[in-house]
């Protein structure tokens, strides 16, 4: 009975030891993933404030917590299991499914731009589509347009992820890595987010500071510099958030030209990219990023600019159409057209 007791006992030990072993490659291989899935995490960031701004500062975070949590259904419920099915049983579906999603991203960016160079035809373009007016309205629509465009930032940061993890790696293997970066990069973006849209308020408090020291002086002068200056910093953001759809769609649509064969424009970014790495050696890295995102954002924004009309005489009619057939009003959060004004 004593040596059975001990070899179970081996035996549930050598099981454990299997499974921190698992646990361990699961969070090297999260990281690892993380780390390449950076650049569309950051750009992620950098989108999601420009759907708080012009709203009531006591709406601000539950419209985070909102599309936080769209964000988080977007990755674990559909993005997650999706990934997994396509990559295992129709892997030459996630190319051109991505291609379209950053053809979306390149109209949402290019509307934008759009509707600050001509804000009158703009307002007929959104017409056009579909919106409609109204504080709940419009709360509803922003958050509706974020969820979409996040669906579409998750969805490359969760194809980079699944490449970043070993071919040979197991089934829950890869969905553990998938749900532990989607997981992670949700907390991470959006607390920053909330961090990002709160400044302001922080500053409010922290120039009421009562406190007679110079520690308290400091304060005050930090918080009145707080709210001064996160106005300027939110508007900024929208405009990096912008320039950050228009430059991850195109990003993406040229990648995936290149995978079909349609090598010239990824290779012209490509060589231009190194030239301005050579003609600026001090900043090699950043100069040539730079040069690539700037060399997409004209592919994007070219794309998104072609789509805007087909948005305003075949799509926005079509879906008014569709929704006429159910019997259904056209309403914000249905509309192809993703972003509130």
């Amino acid at each position: 009975m004593a040596v059975g007791l001990i070899a179970l006992l081996d035996d549930v030990a050598a099981i454990a030891k299997v499974a921190a072993a698992s646990l361990d490659d699961v969070a090297g291989q999260a990281a690892k993933a993380g780390v390449k899935a950076a650049g569309v995490v950051i750009d992620d960031a950098a989108v999601t404030p420009r759907y708080v701004v012009g709203f009531a500062a006591e709406r601000e975070l539950p419209i985070v917590f909102r599309i936080a949590l769209g964000s988080l259904k977007n990755k674990l419920l559909y993005l997650l299991p999706a990934a997994l099915a396509l990559s295992w049983f129709a892997p030459w579906v996630i190319t051109p499914l991505l291609m379209i999603g950053g053809a979306y991203l390149c109209y949402e960016g290019a509307e934008k731009v759009y509707e600050a160079l001509f804000p009158h035809k703009a307002h007929e373009h959104e017409k056009a589509v579909g919106g409609a007016g109204g504080a709940a309205a419009l709360e509803q629509q922003k958050i509706s347009g974020a969820i979409k465009t996040d669906f579409i930032l998750s969805a490359e940061i969760m194809a980079i992820t699944l490449a970043a993890v070993p071919a040979d790696a197991s089934f829950w293997n890869k969905a553990m890595v998938l749900a532990v970066v989607g997981l992670l990069i949700t907390i991470a973006v959006y607390g920053v987010v909330a961090l990002i849209v709160k400044a302001d308020d922080a500053g409010v408090a922290m120039a009421k500071s009562p406190s007679q020291s110079a520690f308290g002086s400091f304060v005050r002068k930090l918080g009145r510099a707080l709210v001064v200056g996160m106005p300027f910093l939110l508007k900024g953001l929208a405009i990096v958030g912008t320039a950050a759809m228009i430059w991850v769609g195109g990003g993406i649509i040229v990648h995936g030209l290149a995978h079909y064969g349609f090598t010239h424009i990824e290779e012209a970014l490509h060589h231009a990219a190194e030239a301005t790495s050579h003609a600026l050696p001090a900043l090699a890295g950043a100069a040539g990023w730079l040069t690539t995102a700037a060399g997409s954002g004209v592919v994007g924004l070219a794309i998104g600019a072609a789509i805007i009309p087909l948005a305003s005489y075949v799509i926005g009619p079509a879906w008014r159409a569709v929704g006429g057939m159910f019997g259904k009003k056209s309403a914000p959060v249905a509309t192809p057209h993703g972003g509130g004004h």
